[in-house]
């Protein structure tokens, strides 16, 4: 098996949104994205799928070591492989893949967020770095462009942590900020007991109002010039912006299930974005 061929299987197999919007690009661009992609799943997995936070440390700083060593052309890992000749062309910034890297150990490092400025944090180091990278590869002239992508990232996280609640939960993790529990009377233990109520519902319609403006401030950003090189991108916003909306028709039940679009669906919404340029 290929780098590339190990890339698009980890992609593919990962059944996310950002897969659809994928298949639209030119070949050369396809191929750095998918790698892209595929080292954040690498990383992500590390964390996630790791029993033993030690081992997962010793991983990351494995990756750390990795990322370094492509920068110098000296890659051993099929994905690192896959995405070395892609850094120069597409200005792929070594920091932000590092940076990647450390919003991964921040999930070993807390579980909690005291507050919205220091979930933006978070937010930066796994979703808004995420876009400015994608950006770069999609096609971007202007630097208003990698704003605009460092915003709809952030508003993609927003929406992971939205569908995610439940499940985020179950794993000990509670991403919705302290204050705002505290705010609108919801307990971390409510959460952690799956008690849905109307005081949930009031805080998740406060968190969703918050990615969906998000969204307006990242549109507003893009500009025109770039518009069309940035197709992928809003493919992937008009899928994530429709999950938000059947989270909230459905009442905010994300506490027990997890809300998802089907992949005809995700598979629509990025065809009718590509269309519509």
């Amino acid at each position: 098996m290929s780098p590339d061929d190990y890339c698009q299987q980890k992609t593919a197999q990962s059944g996310s949104s950002f897969y659809y919007s994928f298949l639209f690009l030119p070949p050369e661009r396809r191929r750095a994205i998918t790698a892209l992609y595929a080292f954040c799943r690498e990383v992500d997995d590390t964390v996630d799928d790791c029993t033993d936070e030690s081992v997962a440390r010793i991983k990351l700083a494995w990756w750390r070591k990795e990322i370094a060593n492509m920068y110098a052309g000296q890659q051993s890992h099929p994905v690192t492989q896959a995405l070395q000749p892609h850094l120069a062309q597409y200005d792929l910034k070594q920091e932000h893949l590092q940076a990647i890297i450390d919003g991964m150990e921040m999930d070993l490092n807390q579980t909690r967020y005291l507050d919205y400025a220091a979930l933006s944090k978070y937010c930066w180091h796994v979703a808004s770095v995420v876009g400015i990278l994608s950006a770069s590869i999609f096609g971007a002239t202007r630097p208003e462009t990698l704003r605009y992508a460092e915003k709809l990232g952030h508003a993609f996280q927003l929406t992971n942590i939205i569908r995610d609640v439940g499940e985020d939960a179950r794993k000990g993790r509670i991403y919705l900020p302290i204050n705002e529990l505290q705010q609108f009377n919801v307990t971390a233990a409510d959460l952690l007991n799956a008690r849905h109520s109307e005081k949930f519902e009031q805080l998740m319609a406060f968190q969703t109002a918050r990615a969906q403006a998000a969204y307006d401030e990242a549109y507003a950003l893009l500009p025109r010039e770039d518009r069309r090189a940035q197709r992928p991108g809003l493919m992937m916003a008009a899928i994530y912006r429709t999950l938000l909306t059947e989270v909230e028709a459905d009442g905010y039940h994300v506490l027990t299930q997890r809300i998802s679009l089907t992949p005809i669906r995700k598979l629509w919404l990025a065809w009718k974005t590509y269309i519509r340029g």
